[in-house]
């Protein structure tokens, strides 16, 4: 019983190996090249991906361009004006309290001082506390789906504002008004 199954086994892997090694030669019809040279990356790294990568559109990336000349600042995609800044910092009345969610970045391209939050259900002006340290924004309150229990989308400058780092999820207090 042990010899059949193993014979079945060995063939098993000659024909998986046969098949790998078909990936490196594959040739498009009226190609003068294999497929890995129509897409620009090497024998060897088709042959690890399995000659499976996606054509593109003609242009390749080296992992050495990979998120150079895109990225951007914090400070320049902060785009909220001295008045806004100062409207989001001024001392505002207590509000009624919604509750209080976990906090992520939201969209950094939206400017603005903003929490999207499943706390409302319509758009109304309100404020934010870090329970940690205090600190509070003038924000406006924007509904965001999903149970109260779920978490919340804070702008960028708001964040900032709050003392609290981008790639933190903290706990913050939401009010009315």
């Amino acid at each position: 019983m042990t010899k059949p199954f193993l014979r079945f086994c060995g063939i098993l892997m000659t024909l998986a190996l046969a098949a790998c090694n078909q990936g490196d030669s594959a040739r498009r019809p009226g190609s003068g090249g294999t497929a890995a040279d129509d897409i620009g990356v090497t024998t060897e790294s088709a042959a690890i991906a399995g000659a499976t990568a996606p054509r593109s559109s003609g242009k390749t990336v080296g992992v050495s361009s990979i998120g150079v000349g895109g990225a951007q600042s914090v400070a320049q995609l902060d785009t909220t004006t001295g008045a806004e800044q100062a409207r989001a910092a001024a001392p505002a009345s207590a509000g009624r309290k919604l509750g209080v969610t976990i906090a992520s970045l939201g969209d950094p391209s939206e400017s603005g001082f903003w929490i999207k939050t499943p706390l409302v259900k319509t758009e109304t002006g309100g404020r934010i506390v870090n329970p940690a340290n205090g600190k509070s924004a003038n924000v406006r309150l924007i509904p965001l789906g999903g149970p109260a229990s779920g978490g919340s989308q804070v702008s960028l400058p708001a964040l900032q504002m709050l003392g609290v780092s981008l790639t933190d999820l903290p706990e913050i207090e939401v009010y009315e008004g």
